[in-house]
């Protein structure tokens, strides 16, 4: 970007000026002139305000130069208000026409914004000039921003891109469109560079750009550092621009090819690879440019930026020394090649090209360019060319690694297969030019592949997986030019293709999820379906397209351009997208009318663009180079169109087609057809963004818009339908939970809690929303809104949250201001205190008291040594007394210490036993860590085979794809070897022509034969004349010799004329014979067109009434299309058999052609000899016989070779008979195999399944277990917390006497806690039980189910077999058609021999046509004129339409705005309540204040007067107070020093007495305390006592509970272990059992051989029937053994019966209806067979037919098979449910038995062993019974199969039939018995987990004992805490007795005042008693003892 404009204001161009938007004196002017826009040649629209209406026609007057003018109504379009100008999306437009459209676009591009949003999609305008916009700064700006939260931007689309792909985990891609030189690939750059600063996963990347740089993709200074992979991503823009981007008229940097870039992101978001696609490279552009264009940037580059050394290594020279570079070297505006080439090489270093690439790469550059060099001329006598200067092929040689002998051997004469052997052809001097220009081309193409594939190699990352991607889209836009070639039609068809998609995608599917969704909506149809011109050029048949025509002349010989135009014609002449020329002048072939215009094509040279043919020899060359990288570029060197197809096409006949060296080439239609359709697919798999780029000048002149190509490009574009929809549709669609989810935060009250379905809950949301109807619809899963309302939404909804967050920060700043106010009124309070303190001592410091009681306050203790001293005595007798205590507390001490160190003992034991218990725990820890690892094991092994499995799947995936990709192909060749069908049945009318004028020469040669034998007679009498004549004629003789030579001469000659003439008949009846062949097919033409008018007729006059017919018929014809393929087939067969007959009768006539010539030679030697010896007549006769002997046996020979010939053709019939016939076994193989290999995929899915399952079982299992150990840890951590508060709790013993009572109740209450848990852990521990108990049943049903499926899926095979039986005779019945069908096909040829008569009826019919052609013709101008007026009237209409819908989006603009006023005025009534409210707070919040102030005024009166009244009574005490000092002064100064010492003793004595009061007062207290404190502590123990009692009693309760479960649980186990060895020892039983009848079924066996001796076939099937049973019997046996899982299971059989019996009448009726379906196939396939016999008459309608309905045979075959997988299922099911049913009847009756005999047996187990006995022996009578039942049914069966063969003797047919349906009883039978080894292997393991299900409940038994070691633990801890706390109350005990000894001593409690530090102070109800520490420690353990001793 330029520096001036770097220093520009990027928001100038990004937001809109409201000022000038919003302009009151606009709006006035818009109101008053009634402005409108009328259509102006100049400016498209001009502005003009209405004056006068006149009917319909209105004259307005030009805004512009107020001239009047009269406008139609029709063309008059309105104008928007002012304050619309400018607008972002052009969909809030109230009025919507292409004037509003086009103003608003050009308003915003003179303003310099570019971006406008049109309804989903954004339209770009290209300024011509850089803009400030892109810089990193603008990228920060829109970043994680919502689209309508800034202004319009390729940012904005690639943003929302990008957060729709993150949030919905759904593929995006960006679709940038335009014409060239719009803007698409700088949108694209812009695109890629705001995802790679975005989603960089490089953490360095710097935070500044500066404005300067125009392109972030180079790392300049200062720029952005991405990471690695981003960098090259950015950096992969340059080299594809220098190789794939030239200079044309339009754009100077302008994209010649499509690219389709694909961005990879992971999970997080961050960029993890990235993949190029390119389309059509215009090759071309390297050989030759037009006027003012460039080719490719790289060769300017390279010749401008390369040094002398790179120079000299690639041989270059200057700019005009290259022919290929046409106009020179032309420079770019702004652009530097020279730097451009270092940028690009710096690009190809960032994305590690290795030098020597490089240098390859620049090498092939240098050559293309040296391939133009290369010069030839033609030579003068011939035409071949010749190089006279070979320097420039020598330096191409030297670059590319070539012999230069070797290359102009290939150039000049080249090597061409002719037939089957190699011929040098000289070539021409056009010749060589061609292949040298082709070879470039190439050269180039390849190249360019070869730089993509490694740019894509290294944007790859395999280490990360991304999860989704965004693609974008670069691709040409329509090309519309004077004459296009086949280049603009790929393009044209791209984008006819991409409009499609955006077509669907806005309008289609928008209206489909309406009516989906269940919204009123009435489906809109644009008009903008573009599928029939995609048919138009895509289609491959039925008629086939442009370039499916384009493919099939490229591969026809004499085929030329001219040939594909009328074949183009012929087929789509009569398509609407199709146009012929107008006239003959024209230089167009053909027009297309595509969505942007009428397009016309010139087919010049299409088939040679479309083969895109090379010099085969130059290319070996190529592939044969020295030079690694170019062998490398020319390696697929076996799939090009060599000289020799293309020299085919012009030269050769018709059998020399050609063909590839390795298969068949693909045309470049071909592939790029195939190309386009997977970036179509991938397109509909993405969600896409449409980016519409506009051109809006052809100078590239910024700051001009040409309003007419800016109107062109809109209509193409579909911009105003894309609004229209946009608008009258509901754009914004959310899922009911999200919006609920989002938006319940408006509606806080509507929606009560509890469950509501999502769909009510909505509803309740849009009532309290209060929304207009009209702005939303609600449908099944999602809420629709208008374009719009959700924005509304949005707003609304960040203003609650606004205000919920301002009201939550205005609730936080009142507490911390509360705070803060309640701190400053405590420091307040505090400084008053404070100056009161300091005013008190300030009033006192100089008080002369004052001064002496602080002076005589220390010396006081020295009046009182003797009260200390009595003080020591006592304390003294005190101390001696309680030594005394302390010598009997030491004694009680070591006695306590005894029985502590008992106790000690006894926990020791408990120690060791819980670390005993806590070993065993740990090994069971240790085990379960085991199996942990085990299972573990097994999951990684699971997973492998799951990832094993996907690896299997992908394979698969792939064979499939290369299955359908051979499929494909095959297809294809079916395609070509139909034309080659239909051009060998022209050949074979053509031999069939011949055959018939070889039959009319034999006719000739049979009358020449008997004229020659006439005149042998004729000469045998002239003979006899001559003999007796003959003397005297001698002289005649010889004259008459000579006259006949001369008349031979003359004979010689006229023979010589005879074959000219029969030459030139013979041309002459070919070419009538042509003639005749194309009138047929006219006639055949016209006739068909005839049918086809009159079925159309009748089709519209019985439409409605022959519907359902037509949909029988349409069954029908599918039959007939079925029935006409395998005609097809045939009628291939016996084209091949007709050729082998061709040749066949060419070899003969051949050897005819042979003896004719020797006939007539051997007739001239009889001339001859007849002449010279005319004496010899006897001889002569003799020779003739043998003659004629000769003659008649070489007829005899040749009616034995026709006889041979004709047992050949028989022969080779019976051979392809068998062939087909071998085909379709295989066939049927393949589709056994394929459902082999179905079965065991499902098989392996199954067993997956069912090891999934496991896992979540065992992973389920392990959650259930660490929840229970969290449980239980959770439990210890209550308990240590516990543990810690007891321990505080004894730690302060002061508070812990008050609150004794109090804990003692929360022990209790956590007791009753812990108890209620350990119930509830209880019932857990059953509760898993029992769900244990039920999954494993679920587990059951579902391997049952599994069972029965794949039972259902046998008997569908079954089925299936079945009915490919019938379809055998469907083959056969097919063959008797076949016979039919050749008859018609001879009464065909008879058809045609009478058309052959009916020429001059043909003529009658031309003149028809013509007259028709005629009619046609001005039908075709009645149409036109008809056309014309509905246009004019669709105009109306739609302007009226238009009209119509900017009056409802004004009624809903309206309706809006006044439901916003209706909000606002709630809103504003909601406001004036609450300010009522808040007003009337404000007014009882006044009237309580000044109630509160007049409180207090009263109290500040009453105050006051206190105050006054306290001031007097204080001046009385110190009047008083004087008086008395006075009296002392009076007093001290009148007494002496005896009354002195009077007074102080009556001093001390009234001290003395208050001091005695005081203590009778203390006495009394305390005596009174101690009274309280005694019953305190009695009613304590009494509590304590009850609640010791009530903890034993619990924990004796709940130890012996544990030990009853632990019992109970032990005697499971044991019961557990005693059944198991009973179904051993019954096991062993029926192991002998079994043996028994082993034997007699072996003895059964050898009966049943001696039995059956006579059937041999029937033997081995019943051998192989018993041996299976034998199987069966022993799987059954050892299913037995797993009898105590189906005892549990047997109350389960029991209720499924009746589901069994259930859904076997369900069967029943599903197979009674399958058979009726089935019956009812038969019906509609034996109606088809009598349709197809009668119409046999149906000519050549029946090739349409077969072309029709090949799809329709398709899917009778797949529903065919679909019925007969039904009917396989349903009978299988109902087999497998039968014998379910049985097998469960007869093992619930034999469990029941042996359930009653168990419980016996764990009562008397001598009863269980006869019972046992019994129970043997039953079952030895029950087998036997079921055998014999066996047998006779198997006997019933033979007799059945005696029957059979019986029948077979009679019918050969049904004897084939019933050895199949045996063998298919046989498989039935062989899987029955698979499926009960299954069920054996089930119980097996069913049998496992009932081992593993008892270690379980042993694992659960070993918790619980765990659980109950923890409790005991737990109630040790409570039980010392107990202790603890009755330690403490005997020390309160004690400190309470020492406290009345004291007070009974009469000791002066005074004392215990004044403490030492250590002391502590204990509050019992409300005394306070001083205690030392090391009192209340010694005394704690006298509390403990007595406590547990009154415990005990």
């Amino acid at each position: 970007m330029s520096q001036r404009s770097g220093q520009e204001d990027p928001e100038r161009y990004l937001f809109v000026d409201r000022a000038v938007v919003y302009n009151p004196t606009a709006q006035a002017d818009w109101t008053a002139k009634r402005l409108v826009w009328i259509p102006s040649e100049r400016h498209g629209f001009e502005a003009a305000s209405v004056r006068e209406e006149r009917g319909d026609e209105v004259v307005v007057e030009l805004a512009e130069n107020g001239k009047k003018a009269v406008v139609n109504k029709d063309d008059i379009q309105k104008m928007n208000p002012p304050k619309f100008s400018k607008v972002e999306d052009m969909a809030e437009l109230t009025c919507l026409n292409e004037a509003s459209v086009l103003h608003n676009l050009k308003d915003r591009y003179y303003s310099g914004l570019i971006y406008t949003y049109s309804g989903l999609f954004c339209v770009v305008i290209n300024p011509y000039k850089n803009l400030p916009i892109y810089s990193e700064n603008i990228i920060e700006m829109y970043r994680g921003k919502k689209r309508h939260e800034m202004p319009p931007h390729i940012y904005a689309i690639s943003e929302s891109a990008y957060r729709c792909m993150l949030q919905d985990r759904e593929d995006q891609s960006i679709l940038c469109t335009g014409e060239s030189g719009a803007g698409k690939t700088e949108n694209t750059k812009k695109v890629i560079q705001y995802l790679a600063h975005v989603a960089s996963s490089h953490k360095g990347r710097k935070d500044h750009v500066p404005p300067e740089s125009p392109k972030p993709a180079k790392l300049q200074s200062g720029t952005l550092f991405y990471g690695e992979l981003e960098r090259q991503l950015l950096q992969a823009n340059p080299i594809l621009e220098s190789f794939g981007n030239a200079k044309t008229v339009k754009n100077d940097n302008s994209s010649r090819f499509g690219k389709f870039i694909r961005i990879n992101f992971d999970v997080t978001g961050y960029i993890v690879g990235a993949n190029i696609e390119t389309y059509l490279l215009e090759k071309s552009r390297a050989i030759r440019q037009a006027k003012d264009e460039r080719t490719f940037h790289i060769f300017y580059q390279l010749v401008a930026g390369a040094g002398e050394h790179l120079k000299s290594d690639l041989l270059l020279e200057g700019f005009n020394n290259y022919r290929f570079l046409s106009n020179g070297n032309i420079p770019i505006p702004g652009q530097q090649d020279k730097d451009n080439f270092h940028e690009t090489m710096e690009a190809m270093h960032i994305m590690s090209f290795a030098h020597e690439e490089i240098l390859a790469m620049l090498k092939v550059v240098s050559s293309v360019l040296q391939f133009g060099n290369i010069v030839f001329k033609k030579e003068r006598n011939s035409d071949q060319a010749s190089m006279p200067d070979n320097t420039a092929a020598q330096k191409l040689c030297h670059l590319l690694g070539m012999n230069v002998m070797e290359f102009t051997r290939a150039i000049l004469s080249p090597r061409i297969k002719v037939g089957r052997d190699y011929v040098q052809k000289a070539q021409t001097k056009e010749q060589a030019d061609f292949a040298v220009e082709a070879l470039a081309k190439a050269t180039y193409e390849r190249l360019f592949r070869w730089l993509v594939h490694r740019i894509n190699k290294a944007l790859d990352r395999t280490k990360r997986q991304g999860a989704s991607f965004i693609g974008i889209l670069d691709i040409a836009g329509f090309e519309i030019f004077q004459l296009n070639s086949f280049e603009q039609l790929c393009i044209n068809y791209t984008n006819e293709k991409l409009q499609q998609l955006f077509n669907h995608t806005m309008f289609v599917l928008e209206q489909e999820e309406y009516q989906r969704e269940g919204i009123e909506w009435s489906f809109i149809d644009f008009g903008l379906d573009l599928q029939p011109c995609i048919d138009l050029i895509e289609r491959p048949a039925n008629p086939p397209g442009v370039l499916a025509l384009l493919d099939e002349e490229c591969w026809f010989p004499k085929a030329t351009d001219k040939t594909f135009v009328d074949k183009l014609i012929q087929e789509q002449g009569t398509h609407t997208k199709f146009q012929r020329p107008r006239q003959l002048k024209d230089k167009a072939d053909f027009c297309i009318i595509h969505y942007a215009g009428r397009v016309d094509y010139k087919a010049d040279e299409w088939l040679m663009k479309n083969m895109d043919p090379l010099n085969d020899n130059v290319a070996t060359l190529l592939h044969q180079s020295t030079d690694k990288f170019v062998a490398e570029l020319w390696k697929d060197v076996d799939r090009i169109v060599g000289l020799d197809q293309v020299a085919g096409m012009n030269e050769t006949a018709f059998g020399a087609t050609y063909k590839t060296k390795k298969g068949m080439f693909r045309t470049v239609g071909q592939l790029y057809k195939e190309s386009l359709t997977k970036l179509m697919a991938t397109l509909r798999n993405t969600n896409p963004n449409f980016v519409r780029c506009i051109i809006p000048n052809h100078e590239k002149r910024a700051g001009k818009l040409e309003p007419h190509l800016v109107l062109d490009q809109l209509r193409c574009n579909g911009v105003l339908e894309g609004i229209r929809i946009c608008r009258q549709g509901f754009p914004n669609r959310i899922v009911f939970q999200e919006f609920r989810q989002r938006y319940e935060i408006l509606t806080p009250n509507a929606i009560p809690k509890g469950f509501m379905d999502g769909k009510q809950a909505c509803e309740r949301m849009i009532q309290a929303l209060e929304l207009d109807p009209n702005l939303f619809r609600i449908g099944q899963s999602k809420i629709f809104f208008r374009a719009g309302v959700l924005a509304h939404l949005e707003e609304e909804r960040d203003l609650k949250i606004t205000d919920i967050i301002i009201y939550f920060q205005s609730v936080c700043r009142g507490y911390l201001a509360r705070k803060a106010f309640a701190k400053k009124q405590q420091q307040l309070s505090a400084l008053k205190v404070l100056q009161r303190n300091c005013a008190a001592y300030l009033k006192l410091r100089h008080w002369q008291w004052w001064r002496l009681f602080t002076k005589v306050k220390p010396l006081l203790q020295v009046t009182r040594q003797e009260e200390e001293l009595q003080a020591k005595d006592e304390e003294l007798i005190k101390v001696k007394e309680r030594q005394l205590k302390v010598e009997n507390e030491l004694v009680d001490m070591e006695r306590k210490h005894q029985q502590l160190l008992e106790e000690k003992n006894i926990l020791a034991e408990q120690l060791h036993a819980e670390t005993e218990l806590f070993a065993e725990a740990e090994e069971m820890r240790v085990r379960l860590l085991s199996r942990k690892q085990e299972l573990e094991e097994i999951l990684h092994d699971l997973e492998s085979r799951v990832e094993e499995e996907e690896e299997r799947n992908q394979s698969l995936q792939n064979e499939k794809k290369k299955m359908q990709s051979h499929i494909q192909d095959l297809e294809e060749q079916l395609d070509e070897e139909e034309a080659a069908r239909q051009k060998l049945q022209l050949d074979k009318v053509t031999a069939e022509a011949k055959i018939k004028k070889m039959e009319e020469d034999i006719l000739l040669l049979e009358d020449q034969n008997s004229k020659f034998l006439k005149e042998k007679k004729l000469l045998e009498d002239r003979i006899n004349e001559m003999t007796s004549q003959l003397a005297e004629e001698e002289e005649k003789a010889k004259n008459l010799g000579k006259v006949k030579n001369k008349q031979e001469v003359m004979m010689v000659d006229l023979e010589e004329r005879l074959k000219k003439e029969e030459k030139t008949r013979q041309e002459l009846e070919k070419a009538k014979r042509k003639l005749e062949a194309e009138t047929t097919d006219l006639q055949d033409q016209i006739v068909e067109l005839q049918a086809q008018i009159e079925e159309l007729k009748a089709q519209l006059a019985k439409k409605e009434e022959e519907l359902q017919a037509a949909l029988v018929r349409s069954d029908e014809e599918a039959l007939q299309k079925n029935n006409a393929l395998k005609q097809v087939r045939e009628l291939q067969a016996q084209l091949a058999e007709l050729q082998e007959d061709l040749e066949s009768e060419k070899m003969c006539r051949n050897k005819a052609e042979k003896l004719k010539r020797d006939l007539s030679e051997e007739l001239e030697a009889l001339k001859t000899e007849l002449e010279d010896t005319l004496d010899t007549t006897a001889a002569q006769q003799e020779l003739r016989t043998k003659r004629e002997q000769e003659v008649a046996e070489l007829k005899k020979a040749i009616d034995e070779e026709s006889k041979n010939h004709e047992a050949q053709i028989q022969d080779m019939r019976q051979r392809h008979a068998t062939v087909l016939e071998e085909l379709s076994e295989q066939l049927e193989q393949a589709k056994r195999f394929k459902a082999n290999l179905e079965k065991s995929k499902q098989s392996l899915e199954n067993d997956n399944r069912e090891l999934t399952c496991e896992v979540n079982g065992l992973q389920l299992a392990r959650t259930d277990s660490e929840h229970k150990r969290k449980k239980l840890e959770a439990q210890l951590q209550e308990f240590m917390s516990r543990a810690t508060e007891v321990e505080r709790v004894k730690g302060e013993l002061a508070e812990r006497s008050n609150k004794l009572q109090t804990e003692l109740d929360n022990v209790s209450a956590l007791l009753e806690e812990a108890e209620k848990k350990s119930v509830k852990l209880a019932k857990e521990v059953d509760n898993l039980n029992s769900k244990l108990q039920d999954s494993e049943d679920l587990r059951q049903e579902e391997t049952r189910q599994k069972l029965n499926l794949s039972g259902q899926i046998r008997q569908l095979e079954v089925d299936k077999n079945t009915l490919l039986e019938q379809q055998e005779e469907d083959e056969e019945a097919r063959r008797n058609l076949e016979k039919q069908l050749q008859s018609v096909q001879a009464q065909l040829f008879e058809t045609k021999k009478k058309l052959d008569e009916d020429v001059g009826a043909m003529e009658g019919m031309e003149e028809v046509k013509k007259k028709l052609q005629k009619d046609l013709e001005l039908a075709h101008q009645h149409l036109e004129e008809k056309t014309i007026s509905l246009d004019k009237m669709e105009k109306t209409k739609n302007r009226l339409q238009q009209e119509l819908d900017d009056q409802v989006v004004d009624l809903d603009h309206q309706r809006q705005i006044v439901s916003n006023l209706e909000k606002k005025q709630k809103k504003f009534d909601q406001m004036l309540a609450e300010e009522k409210t808040i007003s009337a707070r404000y007014a009882e919040e006044r009237d309580r204040a000044e109630a509160e102030a007049r409180e207090k005024e009263t109290k500040a009166l009453s105050m006051a007067r206190a105050l006054e009244e306290a001031l007097e009574a204080k001046e009385e005490l110190e009047r008083f107070n004087k008086q008395l000092r006075a009296e002392m002064e009076d007093l001290i100064s009148s007494k002496d020093d005896v009354g002195k010492n009077v007074h102080d003793l009556e001093k001390s004595k009234r001290t003395l007495e208050q001091q005695v009061e005081e203590m009778r007062t203390q006495l009394e207290e305390l005596e009174d305390e101690l009274q309280a404190t005694e019953d305190a502590k009695l009613r304590l123990e009494v509590n304590m006592q009850a609640m010791k009692a009530q903890f034993d009693r619990d924990a004796q309760a709940k130890d012996e509970q544990g030990e009853e479960k632990k019992r109970a649980l032990v005697k499971q186990v044991r019961e557990m272990e005693t059944e198991l060895e009973d179904e051993r020892k019954q096991r062993t039983l029926a192991v002998a059992a079994k043996k028994k009848l082993e034997m007699d079924l072996n003895e059964l066996e050898g009966q049943i051989e001696a039995a059956n001796k006579g059937r041999e076939e029937a033997l081995k099937q019943l051998k192989k029937l018993q041996a299976q049973m034998k199987d069966y019997q022993r799987e059954l046996e050892e299913a037995r053994a797993s009898r105590d899982e189906i005892f549990t299971q047997s109350k389960e059989n029991e209720k499924k019966l009746k589901s069994l019996e259930a859904e076997i009448l369900q069967l029943q009726e599903d197979q009674a209806a399958a058979e009726r379906a089935r019956r009812h196939a038969e019906q509609e396939r034996d109606e088809l067979a009598d349709e197809i016999s009668n119409s046999a008459s149906g000519k050549s309608s029946l090739l349409e037919e077969k072309r029709r309905l090949e799809a329709r045979i398709a899917q009778l075959e797949e529903e065919l098979e679909e019925e007969q997988g039904n009917m396989e299922m349903l009978n299988d099911r109902f087999r497998k449910s039968t014998m379910q049913v049985e097998t469960l009847n007869t093992e619930l009756a034999a469990e029941r038995n042996t359930a009653q005999k168990s419980e016996n047996a764990r009562q008397q187990m001598e009863r269980q062993n006869k019972e046992l006995k019994a129970k043997l022996a039953e079952l030895e009578g029950a087998v036997k019974s079921k055998f014999k039942a066996t047998i006779t049914a198997l006997e019933t069966k033979i007799l059945q199969m005696e029957e059979q063969l019986e029948q077979e003797t009679k019918e050969k047919a049904a004897a084939n039939k019933t050895v199949r349906r045996t063998e298919k009883k046989l498989k039935e039978v062989m899987m029955q018995v698979d499926d009960e080894r299954r069920h054996a292997d089930q119980y097996k393991e069913q049998m496992e987990k009932a081992n593993s299900r008892l270690k379980q409940l042993k694992r659960q038994l070993e918790e619980a004992e765990e659980e109950a070691t923890r409790a005991n633990a737990s109630r040790r801890k409570l039980q010392r805490e107990l202790d603890d706390s009755s330690e403490a109350n005997e020390g309160l005990t004690r400190e309470i007795t020492s406290l009345k000894n004291r007070l009974r001593r009469g000791g002066p409690v005074s004392s215990f005042s004044s403490s030492r530090s250590g002391r502590r102070n204990l509050n019992l109800d409300g005394a306070s008693v001083d205690m030392s520490d090391d009192d209340a420690d010694s005394r704690s353990g006298d509390f403990n003892e007595t406590q547990t001793s009154n415990a005990e």
